[in-house]
């Protein structure tokens, strides 16, 4: 007992001390210290040794913090530019090489840091407005906010709304405060109803109600060269989105669904690379899409995929009625909260847009369930190959850990994990590898995804990458065909 107390001990002492040192690396150069993967942005000691246990699932034992402690006071040394550096990665790279003195440390660091070495911390911004304020609109609110304060980059500048009333601009700062599935807003709120402003942690959103997104004059409130992230789903077109073009102030729009026509349906970490400048409209594709297409290419890619099919397990959406009634759509008028509710699903043929190796070789339904959020991906898939069980969840769980998909791409295979234990999960999909099946050329994967949080941290990404403004993440990851 006495021996696990000193430990104990010892171990929150050297997480207290880098806490000062994660706060001057943001602070100094702009830089964000992870662990694996998990950010140490306003954390605690026990935060940060919760991180260096979560290392057993990479090195397959946990990571001494003695061993990062080093790492940060050397990077503290080191002329960095703006980006995310992971401490975990380079304090077990330093071992596996060998390992030595701070003068061997500092030459293996300039290395793996060469690219972020001297390289530009300043803070750059790029406007952002958000047409439509719901569930959706709310949580790249939160997203935003946070990102802003992390790295800079994008600034979210304005939201703009159909007014509703006397009180609108309290009630939906009230929202933004609170929300029942995500929890309350990490900070302070404050209303200026006189000039329709709400604050949130210091960042000024402008209120603009308007019924006509061409008229919207963004520049009399500052506002230039801004992204417009569509949300309402009012839009699909070309024609319909290219109306925020023509307001004063708007250099591109973001939809926040599937696109119809030409557009492109872009899913980050599989086909971003596709956007180029003289990309005005680009859309975000579903959560269902972003969910799956990560898993299918890496699948794809070492297994190869003849065909398959897609059931989604869907938490309920706004559009759905509460009780029994009228619906223009099949079934969705019949109580979400009482119902599965069977409905179709552009998904399986969406992932062709950002995939357009699975033409024609995907079908797909949807099942609306009784829960808020949080929803499950079936994949039915025949490959070209065989493949065993535990060698795909190996891949997989890989994938999930080293690869330049780990964002999109997580793993777990714990017994007891459930629907809510997703909520709140930043990856696009989460592999639940106890589920896996493989006879063969025959696999079933199940795949969970936050359908809301999840797909508006991709979605974000998109918007990054738009305005050129993704952190730049060291060390660097290898790609999945490569795992």
């Amino acid at each position: 007992m006495a021996e696990h107390s000193n430990d104990w001990t010892e171990r929150i002492t050297i997480a207290e001390q880098m806490l000062p040192l994660i706060s001057r690396l943001h602070r100094d150069h702009n830089v964000v210290a992870s662990i694996f993967g998990r950010l140490l942005v306003n954390v605690t000691a026990v935060d940060i040794l919760k991180s260096h246990r979560y290392a057993r699932r990479v090195t397959e034992r946990e990571l001494d913090p003695a061993r990062t402690l080093p790492v940060l006071q050397q990077l503290l040394e080191l002329d960095l530019g703006t980006g995310s550096i992971d401490v975990g990665s380079l304090a077990a790279g330093f071992e596996k090489q060998g390992g030595g003195d701070d003068a061997a440390l500092r030459t293996y660091l300039e290395t793996e840091l060469a690219d972020l070495i001297g390289t530009d911390a300043e803070k750059r911004h790029t406007d952002v407005v958000l047409y439509g304020f719901g569930r959706i609109g709310r949580l790249l609110a939160r997203i935003l906010i946070a990102r802003e304060a992390t790295y800079g980059g994008v600034r979210l500048r304005a939201v703009v709304v159909r007014s509703k009333g006397e009180g609108d601009l309290v009630k939906r700062a009230s929202l933004l405060r609170r929300d029942s599935v995500h929890g309350a807003f990490d900070g302070m709120i404050t209303v200026d109803e006189e000039n329709n402003i709400i604050w949130a942690n210091g960042t000024k959103i402008q209120m603009i109600y308007s019924n006509d997104p061409a008229t919207v004059d963004y520049t009399a409130y500052g506002i230039n060269e801004a992204i417009v992230v569509d949300n309402t789903g009012r839009w699909r077109d070309r024609e319909g989105l290219s109306q925020h073009l023509n307001a004063k102030g708007v250099a591109k729009v973001v939809l926040t669904a599937p696109g119809k026509g030409e557009l492109k349906n872009v899913v980050y970490g599989i086909n971003h690379g596709d956007i180029t400048a003289e990309d005005k409209i680009v859309t975000a594709a579903s959560c269902t899409t972003n969910g799956i297409t990560p898993v299918l290419k890496v699948i794809n890619d070492r297994y190869g995929v003849e065909h398959g099919h897609v059931e989604t397990v869907h938490s309920f959406t706004n559009d759905q009625n509460l009780i029994d009634n009228f619906h223009s759509g099949p079934r969705r008028g019949r109580a979400a909260g009482l119902n599965m509710v069977i409905t179709e699903t552009g998904a399986a043929k969406a992932v062709a847009k950002a995939l357009p190796e699975f033409e024609g070789k995907l079908t797909g339904n949807a099942i609306r369930v009784p829960t808020p959020d949080v929803s499950m991906a079936v994949l039915n898939l025949t490959l070209a190959k065989d493949a065993e069980r535990e060698e795909v969840n190996n891949f997989l769980r890989k994938v999930s850990l080293h690869s330049n998909l780990r964002q999109q791409i997580d793993f777990i295979d714990s017994p007891d994990v459930v629907s809510s234990d997703f909520v709140g999960s930043t990856h696009a999909g989460v592999v639940d590898g106890l589920a896996t099946i493989a006879n063969g050329k025959h696999l079933v994967l199940y795949v969970w995804y936050d359908n809301e949080f999840g797909y508006s941290n991709q979605v974000i990404r998109v918007v990054e990458h738009i305005a050129d403004s993704r952190p730049r993440v060291l060390p660097h990851r290898a790609n999945p065909v490569d795992l």
